[in-house]
């Protein structure tokens, strides 16, 4: 029997709009929704995640909150993810080749590099779009694209990424704890992130805000033995904090304020 694709997208995107409404589903709830089998809506939920627009869980699945959070992020959390920014900039020198994965707060980190000749590799699309100065180099990985974060994964982004060594490494993260390390909500991240830190001469530094912190998700990216520095805001727990340095004594943690003023480079 022939399956018609378009009904079967239908489908799957009316999942996703009831995924978004409500925030958490049950496979249960949503066979007797859509009148399907198990393994029907277990085969649309794993299509979403595979786009990392949610995560799946036994029974059920909910939409990926992070992704959300960053989308309606409010002018007080931006404020410290530029504070964060700022800070992870302040450590890029000229001449640098550095990587930056698809979090939203590295993201921000090209607009406070003023002065400085240096290359940045990266798998997050949204990178052209990004107000920065002549004199930064931004060179994309290329890939398939996974919305709705916009990364760029998949082997051809692999297959670029290994034949290239950066002096630096930005990451954000879903998550980073003593015992897990870096996570990621997002499997087909998770390769990305290993490499870029597989292939980094220099320091390895984890740019994220305080929710990030002593969370643990689903896919591991690295261990904190494998970070030089921590770059979070003043909100972040210190119990968890000393937890992290307590696993890796030799690795700086940094913990900012929010900047008074959000500073956006002109072209």
């Amino acid at each position: 029997m022939k399956v018609d694709y378009q009904i079967v997208q239908k489908r799957r995107d009316d999942i996703m709009m009831i995924i978004q409404k409500l925030g958490d589903v049950t496979v249960k709830q949503l066979m007797n929704d859509f009148n399907v089998s198990e393994i029907t809506i277990r085969r649309d939920l794993q299509y979403w995640e595979d786009r990392g627009a949610i995560i799946r869980y036994h029974g059920g699945a909910k939409i990926v909150q992070h992704m959300v959070d960053h989308d309606n992020s409010d002018f007080t959390n931006e404020r410290y993810k530029h504070a964060i920014a700022k800070m992870a900039a302040s450590y890029i020198e000229d001449g640098d080749t550095v990587f930056i994965n698809t979090s939203s707060t590295a993201l921000l980190i090209p607009q406070y590099i003023l002065n400085k000749r240096c290359t940045i590799i990266t798998n997050n699309a949204k990178m052209v779009l990004v107000k920065h100065s002549p004199l930064i180099s931004i060179v994309l990985t290329g890939g398939e694209l996974r919305y709705p974060k916009e990364a760029m994964v998949g082997d051809f982004a692999l297959n670029n990424l290994h034949k290239i060594r950066a002096n630096k490494c930005f990451l954000g993260c879903s998550g980073i704890s003593s015992t897990s390390g870096i996570t990621t909500a997002i499997f087909s991240e998770t390769a990305i992130n290993e490499t870029m830190v597989r292939n980094t001469l220099g320091s390895i530094f984890i740019v994220c805000d305080y929710t990030k912190i002593g969370q643990t998700h689903n896919y591991i990216s690295a261990s904190v033995n494998k970070l030089n520095c921590l770059i979070t805001d003043i909100n972040a727990s210190d119990e968890e904090l000393l937890k992290i340095q307590d696993a890796n004594p030799t690795m700086v943690i940094h913990k900012v304020e929010p900047l008074s003023s959000v500073a956006i480079i002109q072209e």
